[in-house]
């Protein structure tokens, strides 16, 4: 099935990254593959006294997997710098062999990232440093042997990067606001929302400030890769809820995300018994969008 924009669907999973469940991540992840899920996106909370660090946890799931693509979903920008984010991505698709993209936030929590040690920014803040990061990390990818970049938040200067990527590594942002929009249709390769706040009846505004963000710089809106991050539970029975039910009410909820609303991915969260839940989406979700 495609997207709206002419895209072919891709199925990941999202799994919590806490610390007490590592071995569920890990059978998860192998899992996932096992399955023919496309990919796996982990959320980056590093103020989660209960959580991994994502960036470790990672490179310990790519380790033990062979086909399956991973993402940060979204990298914490105001606790990392980007020219160390653009490396750690470089040095993981390198690792994976080329099985790395680059989930990208501006920030949220702001007093949690506060308490780390890290800027507490305003909206406008945060948008700046977004742009400017990706400036510098489009730079770090670009292949140049010295890179300098002055911005009001970052600067690189003298910079020698290296080594290159496995592959083209995409930026998928986690922006929500209208100007945040507008930035990913200019500048980045995709749109990574939760369903959580990206709720159905407010994503067609979402999809026309990127159409237009895309358009205004002259690309093509198609090139924007939509993922989505669905939570809820597949059960038997009638739907008490957007995404609780039966298979069949998954297959057309999701068809309709697709084929209406223009999403192309879709990452699945389980509310609960995730073994259980990954079987069901893998096997009885799936083949029906598929």
């Amino acid at each position: 099935m495609e997207s709206r924009y002419g895209r072919q669907l891709e199925l990941g999973l999202f799994p919590v990254p806490n610390a007490d469940d590592l071995e569920l991540v890990r059978a998860q992840a192998r899992r996932a593959e096992e399955l023919g899920l496309d990919l796996i996106g982990i959320q980056d909370h590093p103020y989660q006294r209960r959580y991994l660090e994502t960036w470790g946890l990672l490179a310990d799931l790519i380790a033990r997997t062979e086909r399956i693509r991973f993402f940060p979903d979204v990298a914490n920008l105001p606790l990392r710098v980007p020219a160390m984010i653009a490396k750690q991505a470089v040095t993981l698709d390198v690792l994976s062999g080329g099985r790395f993209e680059l989930g990208l936030g501006s920030g949220a929590f702001w007093d949690a990232i506060g308490a780390m040690g890290g800027p507490v920014r305003s909206p406008r803040e945060a948008l700046e440093s977004l742009e400017e990061a990706i400036e510098i990390i489009r730079l770090f990818w670009s292949g140049e042997r010295s890179i300098a970049f002055e911005g009001r938040h970052y600067r690189v200067q003298g910079l020698h990067p290296g080594p290159p990527p496995a592959h083209p590594i995409e930026i998928w942002l986690g922006v929500g606001k209208p100007r945040g929009l507008a930035l990913l249709g200019r500048a980045a390769d995709g749109w990574v929302p939760s369903l959580t706040w990206a709720r159905p009846e407010l994503v067609p505004p979402m999809m026309a400030a990127i159409d237009e963000g895309a358009r205004g710089a002259g690309r093509d809106p198609g090139e924007i890769r939509r993922l989505l991050n669905v939570s809820g539970k597949i059960v038997d029975g009638g739907v008490s809820e957007l995404l609780v039910g039966p298979p069949e009410h998954w297959g057309e909820t999701l068809t309709h995300f697709a084929r209406d609303l223009g999403f192309d991915t879709f990452l699945f969260w389980a509310n609960d018994e995730p073994e259980e839940q990954l079987e069901r989406f893998a096997t009885e979700v799936a083949p029906a969008l598929r």
